[in-house]
């Protein structure tokens, strides 16, 4: 599964995708960009589709990350430096950093009901997004991709946008 808002830079998968970076999070694989390059287009699309969510599956992914990692690249496995960017699990809770970049970027923020609605890979996506310091600029197209830009009182909040909606 490949975003509107990612396909550009990663319907190639030249880049590494929402879904392949969520995986990695979960497994606690820190992969370089210049690694993922060195894996087949085949095996970029498996990682892509390979499912993660059993205690098994996340197992098998970790284990086939390595040997992909060993067999492909003159790099060492590198663990997640950070622990604790796995707050889009969290239904009830937005993350501020989603709230920052949504004002920084002149939007609303999802709201409560907004951000509990979202699919896991989505949250994960805007926290991605909002806490990225050279993928931010995707923050908003997400958040229109998502449903979430907002309308009050009659102005369309968008960060390229401030038109007047017809009443």
């Amino acid at each position: 599964m490949l975003f509107d808002f990612e396909r550009d830079f990663a319907g190639s998968l030249r880049c590494i995708p929402m879904i392949a970076r969520q995986k990695l999070d979960i497994v606690g694989i820190k992969l370089s960009l210049r690694q993922w390059s060195r894996f087949t287009r085949e095996e970029r699309g498996q990682l892509a589709e390979q499912p993660c969510e059993t205690v098994a599956e996340q197992a098998a992914y970790r284990e086939r990350v390595a040997h992909l990692i060993a067999t492909r690249s003159d790099e060492p496995l590198r663990p997640l430096a950070v622990r604790g960017l796995e707050d889009w699990r969290e239904e009830g809770r937005m993350p501020e950093a989603v709230r920052i970049q949504a004002q920084a970027d002149g939007i609303a923020p999802p709201t409560a009901q907004q951000w509990a609605s979202l699919l896991p890979l989505q949250r994960f996506a805007l926290v991605k997004l909002a806490r990225s310091k050279h993928e931010n600029e995707n923050f908003v197209p997400a958040m229109r991709e998502f449903g979430l830009l907002q309308q009050h009182a009659g102005v369309l909040h968008d960060a390229g946008a401030h038109a007047r909606l017809p009443n």
